[in-house]
């Protein structure tokens, strides 16, 4: 007899199968006919234990059947319409591989500080579980995108002598008796990978040791980071909207069962097409400025600052050209020189930046200049300098936040649980 996976079940209709799985719930509508959903990770299958069709030592058995207690169940599949998925099995055996007791996740409510001291549980259960499948598919195709063009994954490291987005915000460590800090973004490495192979991108963990506790903001996060020689900023917005839209049409189709899961309104995700509006920093500074009395001209914008621009627009909107002392000394200056050539893609519904990125600064001696105007320490960036001395073209590139996008195609409002294991304020375990 096969092992089967839930998922694929619909090819094996008339077929006796084997599943290997846990518990998920159980009811007995009457002594003579019993109800098991079984999961094995790849969906839930209604399993009915008919008196009479089922051997007496398993329905006896039934209630040692209890919430994630794993199990081997055998039996023959049939179409329901009905059931999950559009199957069901009449139950022939089952084994009972490890007995769960007592587990703490029911179908009550539960407390978020709760869910999250038992996050390696919570990842069991349906929303969850789905999320983490949107997660795996969005990156895939982000991935798949990429790699269909042309760009290459090139890794960057994850420890470095020198900081990439400030220096506030960094975690340090020692390295053999000399300072070290986990990586802010692999951008500057990419760069160098960028002159050797043309379009490239890094895919890795990332770190902030920013003490904020908003939804908006982890200290361990996922970035996708291409970069492409002989790129301008305009030509980069060219390829990020198409990628988002590109990214945002596989979710839909090939995560219909988990965006449902979520009860997302996927019409809001129908929408996002190219071309996506482009707004400039000033431009966008004189919207907040009618709108809100939070807002002066020349700082960052906050989440509800991107609410207000983003509402305007029912798909992600660009803010491009942003005043030089709000970014990273790595940018090329605008042809104002009191802006530079960053842009963020700002996505709708209130859920703010997903994407920055722009084109960098390419000639030797404004870059030196910059870093001296940054007090960051020469010596540090001696190799990023060398990318300006041998062969210096323009180029520019972009980073995506994997959990704020994913957050963002299933409307979950706290990226807690758009990553598998969060890492937060005061929130190292598990």
């Amino acid at each position: 007899m096969s092992w089967v996976s839930i998922k694929d079940l619909k090819k094996h209709i008339g077929e006796e199968v084997l599943i290997k799985g846990w518990v998920y719930n159980t009811r007995a509508s009457s002594k003579n006919i019993k109800f098991l959903i079984l999961r094995d990770g790849s969906g839930l299958l209604q399993c009915v234990l008919f008196k009479g069709e089922t051997p007496e030592e398993f329905i006896n058995r039934f209630d040692e059947l209890t919430q994630e207690t794993s199990v081997e169940v055998t039996g023959l599949i049939k179409e329901d319409a009905r059931a999950v998925g559009g199957v069901e099995m009449a139950v022939r055996s089952v084994k009972i591989i490890g007995i769960s007791t007592d587990y703490p996740i029911t179908p009550k409510e539960h407390g978020t500080p709760f869910l999250m001291e038992n996050r390696h549980l919570w990842l069991r259960s349906k929303k969850q579980h789905a999320i983490m499948r949107v997660r795996a598919r969005a990156t895939k195709a982000m991935r798949d995108y990429l790699d269909d063009r042309g760009f290459i994954c090139m890794e960057s490291p994850i420890l470095s002598a020198n900081s990439c987005e400030g220096t506030t915000t960094l975690f340090s460590c020692d390295y053999f008796g000399e300072q070290a800090y986990l990586s802010q973004s692999g951008q500057l490495y990419a760069e160098a990978s960028a002159l050797a192979h043309g379009k490239v991108y890094t895919f890795g963990p990332t770190f902030r040791a920013e003490k904020s506790k908003t939804r908006r903001h982890l200290t361990e996060f996922w970035m996708l980071e291409p970069e492409m020689a002989f790129y301008d900023l305009d030509m980069n917005m060219d390829l990020i909207e198409d990628f988002i839209e590109h990214v945002v049409r596989v979710v839909v189709v090939d995560c219909k069962n988990e965006l449902e899961t979520l009860e997302r309104d996927v019409s809001k995700l129908e929408c996002v097409c190219k071309p996506f509006p482009r707004i400039s920093y000033k431009e966008a500074s004189d919207v907040l400025l009618k709108e809100t009395d939070d807002f002066e001209e020349g700082g960052d914008f906050g989440g509800g600052h991107e609410t207000i621009l983003s509402e305007k627009y029912g798909k992600p909107v660009f803010v491009y050209d942003f005043p030089k002392e709000i970014k990273a000394f790595y940018f090329k200056r605008s042809a104002d020189p009191k802006y530079v050539r960053g842009c963020d893609l700002l996505a709708p519904e209130g859920f703010g930046e997903i994407v920055g990125g722009g084109q960098r600064e390419d000639n030797y001696d404004e870059l030196l200049k910059r870093l001296h105007e940054y007090e960051l320490n020469e010596a540090d960036y001696k190799w990023y300098l060398d990318l300006r001395k041998y062969g210096s073209i323009p180029h520019s590139g972009f980073g995506i936040g994997i959990e704020r996008t994913v957050g963002w195609i299933c409307g979950v409002p706290h990226l807690r649980e758009t990553i598998p294991f969060p890492r937060m304020l005061n929130n190292l375990r598990p």
